[in-house]
């Protein structure tokens, strides 16, 4: 029966990767993929466990996704209002090299508060306003992935997968940060420093020239309101690690309290303001537009990665990359390059399943103590597994949600992005792999 379950989730996995040939939605089929998992595994003779078992995954997996739904949230209340839009009408420059750097240097830095796809959809919208020549966009745009995926590898709250580490207590956030910042930023520098030959010198054309900005605001919301709504809710985002280390409580409480006080903030001021009931972007309003189907997907995939945790797939996986490799580098850089091409998500949630968090006390003693110690909170591996999966899926512009947002806006080819960026990403990943490795030998 455990073939089977194996069997099952690589083709859903399958189908999930060639969702856009099938047009069959990968939500569907994760929470398919999920019932049926989980009902093999319980006709196999554990109904008895499977009860306690589902509960304690399913409380794990909530977590995750309480904490995603006010996030997103949060994001989408500051894009009503149009809060985005002040960022770009802070690029005024039209220098092609200037203006990739510049682009490369937000998207880091934005991706780090909010969710690479939201960064790439905002920067690549502000695109379109400054190049108009589509295939230099494509370059432009391609950097933007690369800087928003690497941006969201060293923040706590910048990408699913660092959120899961987080939440687990994998990682912790002010050293997560400290360790893999310098990294993360490499990986973005080496690729833009070889893209800078890819465009010429000089003044980019651009589509049409920016106004002051009041034109791009929603109805009824003033710029001093847009900038209210996006100054509280970037600051409701980074409160919740403040919140964590400072009660002890699980980061979702955090958002939780974030969320409330925007949702207060932004019902005073509508209550206030003589705007038309109609055209108001209250809480209320804003939650009917999360994205439902990406939290349903995550629901399946990670409750089908707990079933093989439980199953004990996993662990028999851990013992098999312990005997072929025991190098941590390498378990985590192949990590990086399978994160190319399957979803990252699922990845670290089998990493978590396969190296439990160790106590250091505990290994102290044990046979391989030197080589279990990269897997303690804050250790090696886990620092790895954050940055290979998350600067990893810039490899193919598959790899992320990031890239296929970013092909889909853009009509960037597979093919092309092969050629022209993924050596570019490539080189950038290495590099920063090497920076942690220095970092590791300064650090013994």
């Amino acid at each position: 029966m455990i073939q089977w379950m194996i069997a099952l989730f690589v083709a859903g996995y399958v189908l999930i990767a060639i969702e856009h040939k099938i047009k069959i939605n990968k939500a569907a089929v994760a929470l398919l993929m999920c019932g049926v998992i989980w009902s093999l595994f319980s006709l196999a003779g554990h109904a008895a466990d499977i009860a306690s078992q589902l509960v304690e995954h399913l409380g794990d997996t909530c977590e995750i996704l309480v904490y995603l739904i006010g996030a997103m949230t949060i994001v989408d209340l500051i894009d009503m209002h149009g809060g985005f839009s002040v960022i770009t009408r802070l690029i005024t420059t039209h220098d092609r090299r200037k203006l990739m750097w510049l682009l490369a240097i937000i998207a880091f830095f934005m991706s780090a508060a909010l969710d690479n796809m939201t960064t790439t959809i905002i920067m690549i919208m502000l695109l379109r306003r400054l190049v108009a020549d589509q295939r230099e966009r494509w370059v432009y745009a391609s950097l933007i992935v690369i800087a928003a995926n690497s941006g969201g590898a060293w923040s706590p709250i910048g990408d699913v997968t660092t959120i899961m580490l987080w939440m687990r207590g994998n990682v912790s956030a002010g050293i997560l940060m400290r360790n893999l910042f310098v990294p993360a930023l490499v990986s973005v520098v080496v690729p833009t420093l070889v893209a800078m030959r890819y465009v010429a010198r000089g003044e980019e054309r651009t589509v049409a020239a920016a106004g002051n900005g009041v034109a791009d605001l929603p109805a009824g919301v003033t710029p001093q309101m847009s900038r209210l709504i996006l100054i509280t809710g970037v600051a409701s985002l980074l409160f919740v690690p403040v919140f964590k280390s400072i009660t002890g409580l699980p980061p979702y409480m955090g958002m939780m309290v974030s969320l409330g006080a925007m949702w207060v903030l932004t019902e005073i001021v509508y209550d206030r303001r003589n705007i038309e009931e109609s055209i108001q972007n209250r809480v209320s309003r804003v939650v009917k537009h999360i994205d439902m189907p990406t939290i349903l997907f995550f629901l399946g995939i990670l409750m089908s990665v707990a079933a093989l945790q439980s199953a004990g797939v996993l662990s028999d996986l851990a013992d098999w990359f312990d005997r072929r490799i025991h190098e941590v580098f390498a378990v985590a850089g192949v990590i990086g390059l399978l994160s190319s091409v399957v979803d990252n998500v699922p990845l670290v949630a089998a990493c978590m399943g396969m190296y439990p968090v160790q106590d250091a006390a505990t290994i102290a003693a044990g046979p391989e103590g030197e080589f279990m110690r990269n897997f303690v909170q804050d250790g090696l591996f886990w620092h790895l597994l954050t940055y290979c999966a998350g600067v990893g899926g810039s490899l193919l512009v598959i790899g992320s949600a990031a890239g296929v947002v970013a092909m889909g806006l853009e009509k960037i080819t597979f093919g092309w992005y092969l050629r022209r960026i993924a050596p570019l990403a490539l080189a950038g990943y290495a590099a920063g792999m090497l920076v942690i490795w220095l970092e590791h030998l300064v650090g013994m």
